[in-house]
């Protein structure tokens, strides 16, 4: 599975307005629940699960919001950049402009977590973000992650 697979170019907001980590995860679950056809609200309630366990804030301005919904049939994921940093509980206390939201299917498992170490490892380049921090329009971020390739040669496993 490439990036394509789990990254639609309707999966990507360039600005998204929100003033705190609440509003992030709701305004990102509104968005997956019409994409995904699903409740936006389950959606909430997962991400807010697992913020509870931990910031999912990995440093550097990037957050990794995540959570396994059963209905999925393969992984999904979303993209926002923020008009604002906001404050997200990051381990380096430094404010989130960059989201990458990803939900996986239940029975994910090692694919679930093959994509977060890969989603993490791309979002530390800096000079990438910065890149991604310039851009305004939803297709050039678009076109940004996925140029990227999630390391070239490399593929995402479908689930199951």
């Amino acid at each position: 599975m490439n990036i394509e697979d789990i990254l639609e170019p309707g999966s990507v907001i360039a600005n998204l307005h929100a003033t705190s980590k609440k509003q992030v995860l709701q305004e990102l679950s509104k968005a997956a629940g019409n994409i995904l056809n699903t409740d936006a609200r389950r959606v909430f309630d997962i991400l807010v699960e697992r913020e509870r366990l931990g910031s999912t804030g990995v440093g550097a301005g990037l957050a990794i919001p995540h959570g396994k919904l059963p209905e999925l049939d393969r992984l999904q994921g979303m993209f926002a950049r923020l008009e604002k940093p906001v404050d997200f509980d990051s381990i380096d206390d430094e404010p989130v402009d960059l989201v990458f939201l990803l939900l996986a299917p239940e029975g994910a498992g090692a694919d679930h977590l093959k994509a977060l170490a890969r989603v993490s490892r791309i979002m530390r380049d800096r000079a990438f973000c910065d890149k991604l921090r310039g851009s305004d329009s939803t297709d050039a971020i678009y076109a940004l992650l996925i140029e990227t390739g999630f390391a070239a040669g490399e593929t995402l496993r479908a689930a199951g």
